[in-house]
């Protein structure tokens, strides 16, 4: 069974319901209709009914069944705007503004789940980071306990022996740019978590750097030395080191001449990039040149399942990424 599959079957253990804001995109009601079929979580598409089924009916595509909401005609329109109003008044929301903001898809969502009307959001397949985080972090805000939210790529590459029998989280690919040494130390905290909930084994973070233990010196490995440091200071029992080269951390032939002693031994499986080009690069060039699924950028540290899709997405990874915030939604 494939991991995606494995992830599916846990989302059937406890069937969550997931919004979909975004159903004037092709992609998304191609994967409503393949979500329906498999039935590992229920859905909520927002939009017009007829103009969504009238798409879905001239490109051969059965979401009969799929729960269909417009927010302007909804039972609770009026009493989604009245509470963003309350949570933002502060801010200068008026009740009229909060109103226009219910007219957005994804906000009248993001209210949902706030409600406990639905269980998770998955947005971004014609929406930037931007547009699905603002909302979240206005209405749902962060997890208890949480000082960073953070972007990670849940990636699974075949025939391979590394990480967690290929499968490896990979933080932060899409949301902090330039994290210093305390922002980098909670990412890790917040991936080792997510690998953990995801793939159900410990967590083996790698902070990584071009350098492995000082064989290099600069600004930009000594962020990634006191990184580590703090990491080890807030969770002493987290399987975590740095500074490393990537062949440090996950081969473990080259962990041996080059991070000797290393407590993870080269087999890391939750991998901390310095920043967000690299992280961005990274996933990319693993995903393209090794034939990876990449499924994010997954959000970690908002207070309910929110996650964001690329741009570029399939409606398969669509599916995989409702599968993954269905399993997020039954621990959260």
């Amino acid at each position: 069974m494939s991991f995606i599959e494995d992830i599916k079957q846990r989302a059937k253990q406890d069937i969550k319901t997931i919004v979909l804001p975004e159903s004037n995109d092709l992609r998304v009601l191609k994967a409503a209709e393949q979500i329906k079929k498999e039935e590992f979580a229920d859905l909520i598409l927002i939009g017009e009914k007829e103009k969504i089924l009238a798409m879905a009916k001239e490109n051969d595509i059965d979401i009969t069944g799929v729960k269909i909401i417009n927010p302007q005609t909804n039972e609770k329109f009026s009493f989604y705007a009245n509470e963003f109003y309350e949570l933002r008044k502060a801010k200068g929301m008026t009740l009229e503004k909060a109103k226009e903001y219910m007219k957005d898809n994804v906000y009248f969502g993001m209210m949902m789940v706030k409600e406990n009307d639905a269980d998770g959001l998955v947005s971004g397949a014609c929406h930037s980071t931007a547009d699905t985080l603002r909302p979240a972090l206005q209405i749902l805000k962060t997890a208890p306990g949480t000082k960073l939210v953070s972007a990670f790529f849940l990636m699974v590459v075949p025939n391979c022996e590394y990480g967690e029998q290929g499968a490896f989280v990979f933080g932060d690919c899409g949301l902090n740019e330039y994290p210093d040494p305390e922002a980098l130390s909670e990412i890790a905290i917040s991936s080792a978590k997510s690998f953990h909930q995801l793939v159900g084994k410990e967590p083996r973070v790698a902070m990584l750097s071009y350098s492995s233990y000082g064989s290099a010196h600069s600004p930009l490995t000594d962020k990634v030395v006191e990184a580590t440091k703090l990491l080890k200071e807030k969770m002493p029992d987290l399987m975590a080191d740095g500074e490393l080269q990537l062949d440090a951390a996950i081969i473990p032939e080259i962990a041996e001449s080059k991070a000797p002693g290393s407590p993870l031994e080269g087999k890391a499986n939750t991998l901390i990039f310095p920043d967000l080009d690299a992280g961005n690069i990274g996933y990319k060039l693993v995903q393209r040149l090794a034939k990876a699924e990449a499924y994010g950028p997954l959000c970690q540290g908002i207070a309910r399942p929110v996650n964001d899709l690329s741009r570029g997405c399939s409606a398969e990874d669509i599916v995989g990424v409702v599968a993954i915030t269905s399993v997020q939604a039954q621990n959260s």
